[in-house]
């Protein structure tokens, strides 16, 4: 099985960034723990800031790859582009979020994902990820 991980923008400063909410590890150190859990699949990661680019890896592997984990961050509310892009893909997208975008501001509770993701993961913070990657290994 063979998947990535791809992350919007401002999650490269996990662990730095209000660790009240996003916790203390960086998202390196929470890979390759997912990485030594689940031995038997192929695990990518990519990480961006910028919409164009996180497109761009959604289109490359959407086809090729046996699942995406997606957390866009902030362009889960805003990016209509990534939306169509999740859309356009055959490969499985699960939508993950660190926080409980619904105990947050308001203009979180919209995703332009959802309605094209596979399933959608959120609040568990990092541990989001490995519930995402567990139900792509157990399809």
């Amino acid at each position: 099985m063979k998947v990535i991980i791809i992350n919007g923008p401002n999650l490269n400063l996990l662990g730095k960034r209000e660790p009240k909410i996003y916790g203390s590890q960086t998202f390196e150190e929470y890979f390759t723990s997912l990485q030594i859990e689940f031995p038997l699949v192929e695990m990518h990661y990519f990480q961006s800031n910028i919409e164009g680019e996180i497109i761009g890896k959604i289109q490359e592997t959407g086809f090729d790859f046996d699942g995406i984990i997606l957390n866009a961050g902030a362009y889960t509310h805003t990016s209509v582009g990534i939306g169509d892009a999740v859309k356009a893909v055959t490969t499985p997208v699960i939508e993950v979020h660190i926080s409980n975008t619904f105990s947050r501001e308001s203009f979180r509770h919209q995703s332009f994902i959802s309605p094209n993701a596979k399933g959608i993961v959120i609040g568990f913070g990092l541990e989001s990820y490995k519930l995402a990657l567990k139900s792509l290994a157990e399809k």
